[in-house]
């Protein structure tokens, strides 16, 4: 009997490639219909995908952690006799097949972690290493909570299924169903479980699978977390962390995409936090579970996939409240946070090759906000953008320069521009969605207008 190939799936109907980010198969495995046989990290989500034959694996083509895998791509075979299988010997030597391109090529592993990235923060430190900002996020929330009894998280799908983008992976094996905690999907039930055990001195981390879900517990958010503080005269805090993706991923429209940085900086009482690289994720939601005040910790679901250097030490972590500045720079200032950082550091390039500087700071934090680094920025370069992806009315970036006008008028040689996203739903079309958000080309093109 010959082998059948195992193709990489269509998950949905706009899906041209994914992730696969996990076999749950090994040669060998008899499996019937219906098995789960993968794990495949799309646009939009991490799925599990099930066998359709009965037989046994014989080969498994493509390895874990393999990106850009096209659909239809062969990933695995499987035959109906078990005396019939090979062991497949690419996976156990330092040969695996490289999927990205058309033409399969055989690849050296020990090459994969090589290949620099310009755009990444340079860390020099022997004891940083590479990774995902979702490992990023994971390994805070597993650190803290090995160290801190206190601290569980809860959410929907955070347990049994390890988090709907996999940020929990592995936390339900190692700390038990009492600290890693499955929720109906009520947000405005379990959000106020959550507030009431951080009345009580615990230190929940309350998971949204999308903060466009938190307006559904908006109310424990707001009137509950933010404000008990104050009104209990100081005797009852609230330590929690609420986190989730926020703002756009990739064609979920309009009531997935909305980013909420500025609904939730307006609220006093509450720290927002927008980590861009795995370094932020890291070191500010290790912050933000010991900060004694409720955090609104923004993620970004396209971000989720991305690599980057980051500190191993599980002491590790960064002050809230304490921008970065990315780049150093001379003629003009580019403050964005979250998935704009690497928009604008990628405008800063562009802009270099026409004689430009720009130093590019990167907030991480949105309240309270670094006003000093901001300052001290246009000081030197005399011009300010302001990068963000939601809308442009009331936003972050008409704060900031408001601010900077109040502070620093007299360093300013031309108005403070913005750049944000268009004052529009979220369309689905994927062409649609890209003209909605705001791009490197609308920093390139703002900068060389203030720019002599």
């Amino acid at each position: 009997m010959s082998n059948k190939q195992i193709l990489m799936p269509a998950l949905s109907p706009t899906m041209e490639e994914g992730t696969l980010s996990k076999w749950l198969v090994k040669i060998g495995d008899k499996i019937n219909s219906g098995d789960l046989l993968a794990e495949i990290e799309t646009d939009k989500a991490t799925m599990e995908i099930e066998a359709i034959e009965e037989g046994f694996i014989s080969k498994l083509i493509v390895e874990e952690g393999t990106e850009g895998v096209k659909i239809n791509t062969p990933i695995a075979e499987i035959n109906e006799n078990e005396s019939s299988i090979k062991s497949n010997e690419n996976l156990n030597d330092k040969k695996v097949i490289n999927i990205i391109s058309n033409n399969q090529k055989i690849i050296d592993k020990s090459s994969l972690n090589e290949k620099s990235d310009e755009l990444l923060p340079i860390n020099n430190d022997n004891n940083s290493k590479k990774i995902t900002v979702r490992e990023a996020l994971r390994d805070a929330i597993a650190e803290e909570m090995r160290i801190d009894n206190d601290v569980f998280i809860m959410g929907e799908e955070v347990a049994e299924y390890e988090g709907a983008y996999k940020v929990t992976q592995g936390l339900l094996e190692e700390f038990g169903d009492k600290r890693v905690i499955d929720t109906p999907i009520t947000e405005h039930g379990f959000t106020g479980i959550g507030v009431g055990a951080a009345f009580g001195n615990l230190k929940p981390i309350v998971e949204f699978m999308t903060f466009n879900f938190s307006m559904q517990a908006i109310d424990q958010i707001i009137n509950s977390a933010a404000k008990t503080l104050y009104m209990s005269g100081g005797q009852m805090g609230c330590p929690i962390v609420f986190r989730g993706p926020n703002g756009a991923a990739s064609r979920v429209a309009a009531q997935h995409s909305q980013c909420f940085a500025s609904w939730y900086a307006h609220v006093p009482g509450l720290k927002v936090v927008a980590p861009w690289s795995s370094e932020d994720a890291k070191g500010l939601l290790k912050s933000s579970i010991r900060d004694p005040n409720p955090v609104v910790f923004l993620e970004n679901e396209v971000m989720y996939g991305q690599s980057f250097e980051c500190p191993n030490s599980d002491k590790f972590i960064l002050p809230i409240g304490k921008a970065k500045v990315e780049k150093i720079g001379t003629d003009i200032t580019i403050v964005a946070f979250s998935i704009m950082v690497g928009k604008a550091l990628e405008a800063a390039i562009e802009l270099e090759k026409d004689g430009i500087s720009a130093e590019v700071i990167n907030l991480r934090t949105l309240r309270p906000l670094d006003l000093t680094t901001i300052i001290n920025s246009v000081k030197k370069t005399n011009r300010l953008i302001t990068c963000e992806e939601g809308f442009g009315y009331s936003g972050i970036g008409s704060e900031i320069s408001s601010l900077i006008q109040e502070n620093a008028f007299d360093w300013l040689d031309a108005p403070i521009l913005r750049v944000y996203g268009k004052d529009v739903p979220m369309p689905y079309a994927e062409n649609l969605e890209k003209l909605a958000l705001p791009q490197t080309s609308d920093i390139i093109e703002q900068a060389k207008q203030i720019c002599p």
